[in-house]
């Protein structure tokens, strides 16, 4: 697990991070529990991971400019982690460029919408399994560093 300062007023938070906090609060007024940089396999750190009240896993890649689009060269690798994949970018983000067959959500700082869901493909039910516990594991770190800061993070 990379260190993530969890002290608000302590950094600036890039256009990538404010729009991941506001996929995620969209994506939590329908029921999901979100997680940021949860990483599923070696080489791979997703920028959001969510569940669904239905136990359904989607993962949301943030992109914040063209650049951090096209130098994006592992996001193919995240669909075998997922039921469902999306890009999430803001209203100005040339939309063209990001892949049909991917889900796509427009959000800001303070929210988002869902434009097109992205296909399904059910992961399989070991998988699943690996990736709630990870997805718990994530979740319970980074509530356990909120309480205590100085804490050292284990290494995954």
């Amino acid at each position: 697990m990379a260190f993530v300062d969890l002290n608000p007023s302590s950094v600036t938070p890039q256009p990538g991070q404010l729009l991941a906090r506001g996929v995620a609060r969209h994506l939590v007024s329908h029921g999901f529990a979100c997680v940021e940089e949860l990483v599923p396999t070696r080489g791979l750190r997703v920028d959001i991971m969510a569940l669904g009240p239905k136990g359904e896993i989607w993962v949301v890649e943030c992109k914040s400019c063209r650049a951090d689009f096209t130098s994006d060269s592992k996001w193919q690798g995240y669909l075998e982690w997922a039921d469902r994949f999306f890009w999430a970018v803001d209203q100005d983000f040339p939309t063209e460029l990001l892949p049909d067959e991917t889900g796509l959500i427009i959000g800001d700082a303070y929210g988002g919408e869902i434009i097109r869901m992205g296909p399904e493909t059910k992961l399989p039910p070991a998988r699943r399994k690996v990736m709630v516990q990870k997805f718990a594991v994530h979740a319970a770190r980074r509530l356990h560093l909120l309480r205590d800061p100085d804490m050292m993070p284990a290494r995954d």
